[in-house]
Parts: structure tokens; sequence; C-alpha cells
């Protein structure tokens, strides 16, 4: 219960309608086997029933031994994760079915902090199949979120080292951004000329697919 109200908490920031947060509530019931579909069918209508079926089929998609036994990961070749993705996206016909599964996964990861045994799977599917339908659909604080979590268990020394150099909250770097866009703001405004100014704080993983891919150091 108190992790369907975690996913209800993290689908609020998306503005969803009230049927996604009640079956994003309930849905670990249903998977547990505390609660069957007719009893969530019954309680609360046949549009939450259907939303949490879509959630457990996306669930038993991911079981499949295919993508279980890969290996490699950062910077692996994504034909398998690609395919799996695909996969996903043809079969949900609700927003509402991904937009909870991405509830539910990112509470998982959030979970294994603990759990040695558990970390290393869960981060590998979160990292190749959901912070990039996360991306896909545009929800770009949950796939920050998700990749640098993934990052921190899949390669924790990186991590640590990009972690302890940035020595700063990333909530403190995107203050910094947003005080410098202000003053920017502001002298364009002094000049009469118009514009937009955006920025944002790079997250770690960010921050380290960045060096690998341009060969740079982190200063």
């Amino acid at each position: 219960f108190l992790t369907g109200l975690e996913m209800a908490e993290i689908l609020a920031d998306l503005n969803v309608d009230l049927d996604t947060y009640i079956a994003a509530i309930v849905y670990r019931t249903v998977r547990d086997g505390s609660q069957g579909l007719v009893d969530i069918r019954t309680a609360f209508g046949l549009e939450v029933e259907r939303l949490v079926n879509g959630v457990l089929q996306m669930a038993t998609i991911m079981t499949s031994d295919a993508f279980l036994n890969q290996e490699k990961v950062l910077g692996s070749n994504q034909a398998q994760p690609d395919h799996m993705r695909k996969m996903l996206v043809a079969m949900v016909d609700d927003v509402r079915v991904a937009l909870i599964k991405l509830a539910e996964r990112t509470c998982a990861i959030r979970a294994v902090k603990n759990n040695k045994e558990r970390r290393y799977k869960v981060a590998k599917e979160v990292f190749e199949i959901y912070s990039p339908l996360a991306h896909r659909l545009g929800i770009g604080h949950i796939k920050w979120e998700l990749e640098d979590l993934s990052f921190r268990y899949l390669e924790p020394e990186a991590y640590m080292r990009i972690a302890k150099q940035l020595d700063e909250r990333r909530v403190d770097r995107q203050d910094f951004i947003d005080n410098v866009i202000a003053q920017l703001q502001g002298e364009l405004k002094d000049a009469n000329i118009e514009g937009e100014i955006m920025g944002r704080a790079k997250h770690i993983y960010s921050i380290w697919n960045k060096m690998q891919k341009k060969g740079l150091e982190f200063e």
C-alpha cells in the first residue's frame, strides 16, 4: 500500500486522472495476489481494471529470458533493448499504462538501495528499457532519476567519482543556473534585446556519458 501511494505521488507531477491514481495505488496488491482483477473491477470500475491489467502485461514481457540473460549494459549493443522497448510501445494502447509502469519501476529502483542481490538486475532493466521509455514520453525528471540510480548500481566507482567531483547537490547547481539565467535576462532587457535563455543542471550519468562520447575529462 505504501508503494502504491509512492507511485501516486510520482504520478502527481504528471497531472494524471483519477483512474490512473487509483490503478497505481492498487496495482501492487494485484501483482502480489492480494486482490484479483475482478475485485478491482467491482470496487473501482472497468477502466481501473483495464489500466491495472495493462501494467501486468508489461511486467509479463519483461520476464523474457532473452532480455534477462544479457550481460552488457552501459555502452553496449542496444539491439535487444530496442526490440523490447518497441514491443512495450506496440502493446500499450493507453499512455497511462506506461506512466504507471514507469512510476512502479521508479519505486523499485529506489527500494533496492540496500539490496545487493537485486540491485544489478533492477538497474539493468531500468537503464535499458525504462529510462529510454521515459525519454520517449518526454518525462525528463523521471528519465534523469532512473539514469542516475541505474548508473549508481551498474558503475558504482564511476558514479561516486563524479559525485565527489561535483561536490554539491543537483538542486544547488540548478539554483546557480537559474540565477545566471535571471541575470542574463536582465541584461537582455536593458539592451532592448528579445531572447529566450534556457539551461539545466546535467545529472551524473549525463556528465559521464558526455565524457565517454567526447573523450573529455571531468574538468
